[in-house]
Parts: structure tokens; sequence; C-alpha cells
């Protein structure tokens, strides 16, 4: 077995960036206080806390209590969703959202259907696009609430949110519909400003730009009706109850403010090296063919389907070799079920459960993607050669799916 370690799965989780855990550690021990103590070590923790929040402000732009601090981005996109629906309920039960946005989205709009909201679940291209058109075909008077991902986490395709956003805010003027986005995928290398992105909502998960797990923040522009959904303290502003996560605090905004300032340089370097795997594997590998946009996509995101093969065959043989990618969302790993999103733009059931997803970081290079590269082709030739579902010649050629 190779002895080396080529992480490409960055779209799952991210390793702690060093200077986080440095900013983390005190916080743990010797500055422990509650941030609502008025004693002095509550008092410390408290501004940490509040510090934290003007960083995050400043790479969103916009105001310290718009922030909210959560466990993660599962929960902000569930407090967003649920907050602004039973706030607005007397309005209407109309959300709107789309066919492939991440499950934390999806069966919140699921638990919301039960309480007597209509969902409309809008379709996507054959990019993973969606339509201002099927946008404006949806809205009804009775839309109260959108929920459309800035980036998709398995294809990478960038959604239009400004354009969407503007087209809702014009159809329904001063009804307070709001737009929320899942923006989860969209850290170090999308410009989050939410007035440029003219959200309402906005969720955010820390791991993923290498921050803490367990740590997530939900944005609230001013004057959004919201409902806080988790009783039993005072905490953020009374719209989270529940003791801060001090320490997560600090590393989730310390993490933030790195990768909002790496963000052209990281999109440059990540983007090089996704277009050499997306041509190697194209060119190198018959019978493949790319999902997503080809170029409205995350600069680091590779989603590749390989025919007459298992993606999990091919993702452990890769494995073995030292390599760690992804064969879908890595919180549906061990669903047997094809991808939604990739049934969504298309893809036949067998050909879905026959891809890969690679996404490159801070920690990958050149010689990664040759090493890659070089090894997949026999891989593949190998699955394909013991593979029950067809005989196919050999990896040359490139042709698509």
């Amino acid at each position: 077995m190779d002895k080396r370690m080529i992480y490409m799965d960055h779209a799952a989780t991210t390793p702690l960036h060093p200077a986080v855990l440095e900013a983390m550690l005190p916080y743990f021990h010797d500055k422990f206080g509650n941030p609502s103590g008025i004693y002095s070590v509550g008092r410390e923790a408290r501004r940490a806390v509040e510090e934290a929040r003007e960083t995050v402000a400043w790479v969103l732009g916009c105001k310290t209590d718009e922030i909210i601090f959560t466990s993660g981005g599962t929960e902000s996109d569930n407090t967003a969703l649920k907050g602004a629906a039973f706030a607005l309920k007397d309005r209407g039960r109309h959300i709107i959202t789309s066919e492939i946005e991440h499950h934390a989205v999806l069966h919140t709009c699921h638990d919301l259907e039960k309480f007597g909201f209509d969902v409309t679940y809008l379709p996507v291209d054959r990019f993973g696009l969606v339509s201002v058109e099927d946008m404006e075909k949806a809205l009804t008077d009775k839309t109260i609430l959108i929920s459309i991902m800035l980036a998709n986490n398995e294809i990478g395709t960038i959604e239009p949110i400004p354009e969407l956003n503007g087209l809702v805010k014009s159809r329904t003027k001063d009804r307070g519909v709001i737009f929320h986005t899942d923006a989860v995928q969209g850290v170090g290398t999308i410009d989050l400003n939410v007035d440029k992105l003219g959200v309402d909502m906005l969720s955010l998960s820390a791991h993923k730009f290498c921050g803490p797990k367990g740590m997530g923040v939900l944005y609230i522009r001013e004057g959004t009706r919201f409902e806080p959904v988790q009783s039993g303290g005072a905490q953020e502003n009374k719209r989270r109850a529940g003791t801060e996560n001090v320490a997560g605090i600090v590393g989730t905004a310390t993490a933030l403010k790195l990768a909002a300032e790496s963000r052209e340089s990281n999109t440059a370097q990540w983007q090089s090296l996704r277009d050499r795997l997306i041509e190697g594997i194209l060119t190198g590998i018959g019978e493949t063919r790319l999902n997503g946009h080809p170029t409205l996509r995350l600069p680091n995101n590779v989603n590749i389907s390989f025919r007459y093969v298992e993606g999990e065959a091919i993702l452990l043989n890769l494995d073995l070799k030292g390599v760690a990618v992804s064969s879908g969302s890595a919180c549906a790993s061990g669903d047997e079920d094809p991808s939604h999103v990739l049934l969504a733009i298309g893809l036949t059931p067998d050909v879905a459960r026959g891809t890969l997803r690679f996404t490159v970081g801070a920690s990958n290079n050149d010689g990664d993607v040759d090493y890659v590269l070089g090894i997949l082709p026999g891989i593949v030739d190998k699955l394909r050669a013991i593979s029950p579902l067809a005989d196919v010649p050999g990896h040359t050629g490139g042709a698509n799916v």
C-alpha cells in the first residue's frame, strides 16, 4: 500500500488551519468564562464573541447584530427556513426551493410540509442551473420564503443568486418575501457580500473553510421577520438560546477571515488544479462525463461519471493508493440510492452510481494531480474488466457518457 495521503475531498471537510487552532486554544482553559457572566472572566469571553461577530460581519458586509452563531450549516439552514416560515405563516404558506439543495434544506422543507406549508421544488437544467423563468412561474401571492443554494456541494454549479433574487424582489415588491441561500460551499472562492447577493438570510459551516466542526453562521438581514426555533435563554440577541461556544466562535471568525483574505489566490491555484484534473480524466479515460456547469462552477470542484463501473469501487481503490475522494455528498454517505442531484440533471441511476467528486484545497499541488491521473486509468480499466454491466473499450478516448 502506498503510504502517501492525497486529500481531495475538501467539500466534505477541511483540516483546521494552524492559526485557527492557536486562536481557539486559550478559550478552552485560561479564558474559559461564560459570556453571560458579568465578572471579569465572563466579560473577557463576551468580548471574544463580539470581536468574532465583528470579523464575520466584515466578511459578509453586514451589521454585527445580523449575525447568529450556530452549531453548523445544518442548524443554520433549519433555523433560517423554520424561523422565517413560522414567522410569516399569516401572510402565506408557499415556499420555493430547488431539487438539488442539500438535504439540510430539502428535509427541512419536507418537515414544513407536515405543518401545512406548500413547497415548490424547482427543476434544474442539465448543468444544474435554476432558471429565472422557472422562478417567475413558481411565484404566487402566497409565496413567503425562497431558498436556493449559492453553489452545489456535489457538482459545483454556481447558481445565479443575484439574478434570481432580483426577479423575486421585483415581482413581489413589498410583500416581504424572504430569500435565503445556503452558501456553505462558497467560502474562500465566492464573494459573500450579502448586499451584492441581495439575500435576506445566508448559512455557513465553519469546517468547510478550515474552521472547527460543530460551528456555523446564520446571517439574518435587519428587519427580516424571524421566529426563534430554540428556546432556553437570551443568547444571540434572543434568537438562538444556549451558552455560546466561545472557542468555536473565535475559530470560526479566524478561519473565515483567512479564507476571505486568500480568496483570489486560492481561486487561481485551485482552478488550475481543477482544470488539469478535468482535462486529464476526460481525455485519458473513455466513457466519462463532467457533471455540473463547465465554467460557472466552483474552482475546486471536479465531478465525473465513469460508465460501467461503481463510483464507490473506484473510491476504495484510490484509497488503497492513498487518495481520498468522494462518491457524493458526505452527509449522504452509506445511502444506496443514487444522488438526487445527479438524477435531477438527467443522469440515469447506473451512471449516477458511477460518479466521483474530487475537491481540491490548500494541501494539493500539481504533483497530486499527476499522481491521480497516473493511477486512475488503470483502476477504472481493472474494474471495468470485471464489471457485469457491459464490455467496454480501453481507457483511451474520452467520449461523454
